[in-house]
């Protein structure tokens, strides 16, 4: 009998793994592939982590003891995790995306500054912004290497005790108040508490328990341009997340000398078999949508070097889900994390860990509740 399964081990539910293995708890984590793995959200080698949150400022107290948990995981391994190349967030002057920002910097006394155009375009040479654009640069973010987080994670989990059942599918899902009886391929496990993160295979697991959540699995991609290194290097450049006319993109400085790195976070195919991803390229969007962007903000022209395709799952409301299962109280789901929720899946495991062992967590995730979809 084990007091905690886990259902999908990539990046929230390894960061819960760990933690819940460090309290002590015999945890085991079952997942349908070997995580770190490219079928979920977490692949593409790297992740932004900002602080000054346009989406909301309910994030903010998340993302900063995120950081926090990044750092101490940082120093647990012997290869870099975090890279402080700062964030910069561009849009337009009056847009709520900008004014966001500025908002929750101020409310939670972040350090930001802000920058015009051309601010923004002689301190990087590397960018060319359109004078209706301002920038809002915050110099202790910068980017996440995601698959090695994950393998970090994983390799802490198992050296405090957590057990691993990768490669295996649920095939049955049983659930009284004080147990949960998980049928894999050929062995049962049993388990006093479950947390379901299985990313874009959540309602494929949560059918065994006649349970669906609002979740939209979305095709995306994501490119690698080659770029001058001297000018977009991660030592002199930053990242960044651009929000105007209704477009949202994110990117990432030359890393390593793989090149810069974009992708969109709006629009995208709507998937109807969240397992069947249609290859980089399908559709002519796939190269459109970054190409446009790189000849709008970059000073250099860039040619396409590699493009690869995810998923996002995410809510109607673009916020995540982490909650209790209705009726079911020794069951937690943690979703809908897919766009922005990477950053997160430090502080996220730890909040797991909290509402598994006490039922609650200093942190409002009242914004996460399901009962908002009621």
């Amino acid at each position: 009998m084990y007091d905690v399964a886990i259902v999908g081990a990539g990046s929230m539910g390894m960061a819960a793994g760990f933690y819940l293995a460090k309290e002590n708890e015999r945890v085991v984590l079952i997942d349908a592939f070997d995580p770190p793995h490219s079928e979920g959200s977490h692949h593409g080698e790297t992740r932004l982590i900002r602080h000054a949150y346009g989406e909301g400022e309910s994030y903010v107290p998340m993302a900063l003891r995120a950081q926090e948990l990044w750092h101490e995981l940082d120093k647990q391994v012997d290869e870099t995790l975090f890279e402080p190349t700062g964030v910069l967030n561009i849009g337009d002057k009056q847009s709520d995306f900008v004014k966001n920002v500025i908002e929750s910097a101020k409310t939670h006394g972040l350090n930001l500054e802000t920058l015009t155009a051309d601010e923004v375009n002689e301190r990087w040479e590397g960018f060319q912004l359109e004078d209706h654009l301002m920038g809002c640069f915050e110099p202790e973010s910068g980017v996440l290497m995601s698959e090695r987080c994950i393998q970090a994670y994983r390799d802490l989990a198992f050296d405090a005790g957590a057990q691993f059942k990768f490669n295996e599918q649920v095939q049955k899902l049983e659930t009284q108040d004080d147990e949960v009886t998980i049928t894999l391929s050929n062995e049962t496990i049993q388990a006093k508490k479950l947390i379901i993160s299985a990313g874009k295979g959540t309602n494929q697991v949560l059918t065994h328990l006649n349970e669906q959540l609002p979740l939209n699995p979305t095709r995306k991609t994501f490119s690698w341009f080659q770029a001058d290194e001297e000018l977009y290097h991660s030592s002199r450049f930053p990242g960044w997340a651009y929000d105007v006319d209704g477009q949202t993109f994110y990117g990432f400085p030359s890393i390593e000398k793989q090149g810069v790195k974009l992708g969109r976070h709006d629009s995208g195919h709507v998937l109807k078999d969240p397992m069947n991803l249609a290859p980089f390229g399908h559709y002519e969007d796939d190269l459109a949508d970054v190409t446009s962007q790189v000849e709008r903000i970059f000073k250099e022209p860039m040619s396409h070097d590699e493009g690869k395709v995810c998923t996002y799952t995410n809510t109607p409301d673009g916020h995540f889900i982490i909650d209790e299962l209705p009726n079911h109280s020794n069951i937690y789901v943690a979703c809908g994390f897919s766009g922005h929720g990477f950053k997160f899946s430090s502080v996220v495991g730890e909040i797991l860990t909290q509402l598994t062992l006490h039922g609650r967590t200093p942190f409002n995730i009242e914004p996460f509740r399901l009962s908002r979809f009621n």
